[in-house]
């Protein structure tokens, strides 16, 4: 294993699962109310706030697409200061491609929550989930924002996880406490998403905050390499979103020596944010948009890690491949020829292909193992795909799910739907 696998970190430090998502770290505070964002007439919790009493070092990463959230762009700018305090956010509407009045409105929700808790507006990140091409009911939020200030808890994580939801079927929460120089520091972390999952940022949101105590330098540096190991490894339906977005909040609490880049204090910390982060994407493909099947795509023997990558990526966003996940069909063709437009280099003639532990093709050339047994692998809801190219040493996992005739009808007219509802209201 590498020395940044979580399963070679715990084998040294182990980590303890602990309860309290984003308010399990020292210092960290969350709340959520109800807005009506959405749809006035259904009342659940759909705005969060989510606050640190001290001082951060705060890293965030965003979507890669070029259409971008405004909330996307507020917190990018105010990424650029030095102590962020909070992050505000809401779901039931996306704020995405609504023009300068989407500036506006995000901005007008960091402003609300900065004159609630006594920082600078630029201490305040904000973040959005739900339809794209909707104005942010931006007079249902705005009074609401001050009585949810004054909620704020230390065991409001799960109600925070529940508010950032949309199609989302649970919420997904994880914590760990881990013991570190003679003392210990915790991370926590909640995140949503279920659609528009894809590598480069799924499209979903994740808060972690944790008490350690991190250089600025190596927080940025744990950051990104944890997400690249993580967020950027799953795939439901190939899609990335305009308002993907991973916030880590360390406000350095805990009785740990600084963590400094290159140390071994450093090695435990990218081991236990990874191990976070791993957690809440798998959380995330487990409970995509009607899926049945958690699978993960492990190649390797690539020759490069990039042909590693290539391939994991073309078998797990395939539709003709999640298609026979979904009716537990091992066929092995469909995997061989998304390899094979991978754009990965390859020799047909040495690619191995496993279902579980049973290999359906060796060599290129179909194996002699009983269908019935290969059937029995992927009726599973959970079960792993190996692909072998058996050309050098390089790996590479990403984890994907099927897809289902109810993802489809599912997503087949959610716009549409929300604009007849705004009409019924007279909204529209």
């Amino acid at each position: 294993m590498s020395k940044t696998d979580p399963l070679s970190c715990e084998s040294r430090t182990p980590f303890k699962s602990i309860s309290g998502g984003v308010t399990a770290p020292s210092g960290f505070r969350a709340a959520a109310i109800d807005c009506g964002i959405k749809n006035p007439d259904v009342r659940r919790l759909d705005l969060t706030l989510i606050v640190s009493d001290h001082p951060t070092h705060t890293e965030a990463v965003f979507t890669t697409n070029q259409v971008k959230a405004a909330c996307v762009r507020v917190s990018a700018q105010h990424m650029r200061e030095p102590d962020i305090r909070a992050i505000i956010a809401n779901s039931g509407n996306a704020n995405a491609c609504t023009g300068p009045r989407g500036i506006q409105d995000a901005k007008a929700m960091t402003k609300a929550a900065a004159e609630a808790l006594g920082i600078r507006m630029r201490q305040v990140l904000v973040c959005s989930t739900g339809i794209i091409g909707m104005s942010m009911p931006i007079e249902r939020i705005l009074p609401q924002v001050a009585p949810l200030a004054g909620k704020l808890h230390a065991k409001g994580s799960d109600e925070a996880a529940q508010a950032i939801m949309t199609s989302d079927t649970r919420p997904k929460t994880f914590a760990i406490e881990v013991p570190c120089g003679g003392g210990s520091f915790r991370v926590g972390g909640i995140a949503k998403g279920a659609g528009m999952i894809c590598p480069n940022m799924a499209t979903m949101l994740c808060f972690i905050t944790t008490d350690a105590r991190v250089a600025k330098d190596e927080i940025k540096r744990a950051v990104r390499h944890a997400v690249d190991l993580s967020f950027n490894r799953i795939t439901v339906d190939g899609d990335t979103s305009t308002n993907d977005t991973v916030i880590v909040m360390s406000n350095g609490q805990a009785d740990t020596p600084l963590i400094r880049s290159g140390s071994e204090e450093s090695r435990i910390f990218r081991c236990a944010l990874h191990k976070v982060m791993l957690e809440l994407a798998k959380m995330i493909v487990a409970d995509g948009e009607r899926v049945t099947k958690f699978v993960e795509i492990r190649v390797r023997n690539a020759r490069t890690q990039d042909d590693a990558r290539r391939v994991a990526e073309a078998v797990g966003k395939s539709l003709l491949v999640k298609c026979s996940f979904h009716g537990s069909d091992p066929n092995w063709g469909r995997i061989i020829h998304a390899v094979g437009y991978s754009g990965a280099r390859l020799r047909e003639e040495l690619i191995d292909i496993y279902f579980g532990g049973l290999i359906a093709c060796k060599g290129g050339l179909s194996t002699s193992t009983p269908i019935s047994q290969l059937e029995k692998v992927v009726k599973e809801p959970r079960f792993t795909v190996t692909i072998d190219l058996n050309l050098g040493s390089a790996e590479h996992i990403v984890y994907t799910s099927d897809l289902s005739e109810e993802y489809v009808d599912f997503n087949a007219s959610e716009y549409s739907a929300a604009i007849h509802a705004k009409r019924q209201r007279g909204l529209a």
